[in-house]
């Protein structure tokens, strides 16, 4: 194995893509290739790359991605520099935990993005 591409479902794309541009990530493909009306895309920042894509496109083929927004998936993403990337989101996203040093040596924060996911920031410092 060499990687992993998360593909989360959203039932607004268009949001979706805004929300994660203001993290930084930028929009690298998409079907259709222009929106508003997505029903699929990728967003990368640096080595994390995010797939997001509507229910409603594999409805018919896979019955069984059925759900509501957010859920029991955390998604944790390393960065460095945390407290500037903190401080430069921290008021355009809803914070759920502020920045704080864990017993096993990381400064994380926690925010919930547009479709109700829990994104966790660590930068695991010397």
């Amino acid at each position: 194995m060499e990687s992993i591409s998360p593909n989360i479902f959203t039932n607004n794309i268009t949001e979706t893509i805004e929300f994660y541009k203001t993290l930084g990530f930028s929009l690298t493909m998409s079907v259709p290739e222009e929106g508003p009306d997505y029903v699929w895309a990728m967003m990368v920042n640096d080595k994390v790359t995010f797939m997001f894509q509507t229910f409603e496109s594999l409805a018919d083929t896979l019955p069984d991605i059925q759900r509501t927004n957010g859920a029991s998936l955390l998604l944790y993403i390393n960065v460095k520099d945390i407290r500037a990337f903190f401080d430069e989101i921290k008021n355009k996203v809803t914070v759920l935990q502020g920045l704080e040093k864990t017993f096993y040596g990381a400064t994380e924060f926690s925010i919930k993005d547009n479709n109700g996911y829990v994104l966790t920031f660590a930068e695991h410092e010397n």
